[in-house]
């Protein structure tokens, strides 16, 4: 996953390149005008997530999901901004256990607190941290498992509160239209006392979206 996110990365770099000639001509002719505004918006991610290390004896495969919310941009000083999210995001994983097929599709509320570079002219760097807040989880089991589906339970070791790592890269589209990329990790595992039949691990995910701001 970490090797994809690389390429993304590669690609939007490229990208803003040519971007910049259509959108705004030479880098020298690109300034500050509209850095200062503050911006409100929403964004739209293609979510791909995994599990990442972890107490089970069986290998975790990737899951699709969406991620989407509304953002907040504070400019404090050029080329720095702040940008706030309240984001909805699927995560989850697959697994082929020796008991069968299993997977597990999780619902966070993500709100992420990024600091933001604006760097060679369109590009723009994320980092910051994240708070995640699980809200719904739903396991599914098949060939070999007596259950079909089991929806999240209560319990005191599960960690329902996490608080994740995010680093990214996009560049402007135009003024009001960014594409990006981030990834993301949970800082401690899901599950405090994790073992082969429960396992406790942390989340990852690649999003690869885009925002609109106003």
């Amino acid at each position: 996953m970490k090797n994809i996110l690389l390429l993304a990365m590669g690609l939007l770099l490229a990208g803003s390149v040519s971007a910049q000639r259509n959108l705004y001509g030479p880098l020298s002719d690109y300034n500050t005008t509209n850095f200062y505004d503050t911006k409100i918006g929403f964004e739209a991610s293609v979510n791909v997530s995994n599990t990442l290390g972890g107490s089970s004896n069986f290998n975790t495969g990737a899951m699709k999901g969406f991620t989407g919310g509304f953002t907040f941009e504070l400019p404090v000083v050029y080329p720095f901004s702040i940008q706030s999210e309240v984001l909805y995001s699927q995560k989850g994983f697959s697994a082929e256990t020796p008991n069968g097929n299993f997977s597990q599709r999780t619902q966070y509320i993500d709100v992420p607190v990024l600091a933001k570079f604006k760097v060679a002219g369109l590009v723009n760097l994320y980092m910051g941290p994240q708070l995640s807040f699980l809200a719904a989880s739903a396991n599914n089991f098949a060939n070999g498992f007596n259950e079909g589906s089991k929806q999240f339970y209560n319990s005191a070791n599960i960690n329902k509160t996490n608080w994740d790592g995010v680093i990214g890269v996009g560049f402007d589209v135009s003024q009001n239209i960014d594409l990006h990329a981030r990834y993301t990790v949970d800082l401690r595992q899901t599950n405090s006392n994790g073992n082969t039949f429960v396992p406790g691990y942390t989340n990852q995910a690649l999003q690869l979206g885009l925002g609109f701001k106003f």
